[in-house]
């Protein structure tokens, strides 16, 4: 059983599927969200797409070739390593949720979970009781019940995430066209590109201090940000910005489960949580979902202990370098210094490098 429909839920049920198992997956949506990770598919999620049997060509993403650097007053714009590409979750669940279905897996749609065990028995919102011989929980950076991630140590200043849609512009899209720009600032982060169907998907990644000195308004902590990263507050001078944001909290970037128990498989941000700049967060969802998939259908629920070691040590690397990046947020003076090594040749590329997460 598959406890949840995201990339790493969908790419489970998917390889599940393909290898002559049963999956069924819950998925507390009836219809497919749009939901606030995501935006940017790196070159090594594209591989990984192609390894699955996704034609990367039916997705229909924004071409994006190179990365704005913004700090401050300071900015620099560097070529990537490899193209990526800006995509909508709705879009990119909707091609995966098609393909697993396709493969002959069980979707259920519209049913919530209320909690789970490490016996694989999940408990419905209804009351109703699902058993199976193995759990992939894809609950993305949402708790489940009886089997909440064990992260020791909690922030006194968490970070959280918000996500702004901004409908097309012929303007900004000029501007960001090809680009995924990155601007830094006090105690957090902005990330912004255009999606395939041309509006822009600015994702902000901030100390929760930060919502709260701004009287617990998004759109005003948006204007405050603005002022203080010029870059970003002439980006958005003049667009039609949604009247709220989507938002969620606590999230414990940095985050490994080292551990595993035999029958729980936990795949996507319930696995590893990479700090958003790096753009890796679908690749890891995918890279995990295919990975414990892979693992079920060779050892069965056994295969979870193994699995969940193996793919701890293979996000360390990338973690530990996303990591590193996400400090320059919370040091502004640092992060303008550090605009400097953009132009070392090859800094990029292995900066690029080293946050990928290999399938």
């Amino acid at each position: 059983m598959i406890a949840g429909g995201g990339p790493a839920g969908l790419t489970a049920a998917l390889t599940l599927a393909r290898g002559g198992g049963e999956p069924i997956l819950i998925e507390r949506h009836a219809e497919t969200p749009d939901l606030l990770c995501g935006g940017f598919l790196s070159w090594q999620t594209l591989d990984t797409l192609d390894a699955i049997g996704i034609d990367r060509d039916r997705l229909g993403g924004h071409p994006i070739n190179r990365v704005g650097l913004y700090a401050g007053g300071q900015s620099r714009i560097v070529r990537l390593p490899r193209s990526g590409i800006g995509l909508s979750r709705y879009r990119l669940d909707s091609v995966l949720l098609s393909a697993a279905e396709a493969a002959g897996a069980d979707i259920r749609r519209g049913v919530a979970l209320r909690s789970a065990d490490a016996a694989g028995t999940v408990k419905l919102a209804n009351g109703e009781d699902m058993a199976s011989d193995a759990l992939f929980l894809a609950t993305g950076k949402y708790e489940l019940r009886g089997l909440k991630r064990p992260v020791a140590k909690r922030d006194a200043d968490p970070w959280m995430g918000l996500r702004y849609r901004i409908v097309p512009s012929e303007r900004l899209s000029a501007t960001i066209n090809g680009i995924i720009e990155m601007h830094l600032f006090r105690h957090g982060y902005a990330g912004l590109l255009l999606q395939e169907d041309g509006s822009a998907n600015l994702c902000v990644a901030v100390r929760r201090s930060r919502l709260r000195d701004a009287d617990g308004d998004p759109m005003q902590l948006l204007k405050e940000i603005g002022l203080e990263s010029p870059f970003l507050g002439r980006r958005l001078d003049g667009e039609a910005l949604p009247d709220t944001a989507d938002a969620i909290s606590r999230v414990p970037y940095g985050w490994r489960m080292r551990e595993g128990m035999a029958g729980v498989f936990r795949i996507g941000d319930q696995a590893a949580v990479i700090p958003s700049l790096a753009g890796e967060g679908i690749g890891i969802a995918l890279a995990s979902g295919r990975a414990a998939a892979d693992a079920y259908l060779e050892k069965g629920p056994k295969g979870a202990i193994a699995f969940q070691r193996d793919f701890a040590r293979t996000a360390k690397r990338p973690i530990a370098f996303a990591s590193a990046l996400k400090t320059l947020a919370d040091r502004p003076r640092l992060a303008r210094h550090a605009l400097r090594l953009g132009a070392v040749p090859g800094f990029v590329d292995m900066l690029g490098a080293a946050t990928r997460i290999r399938a």
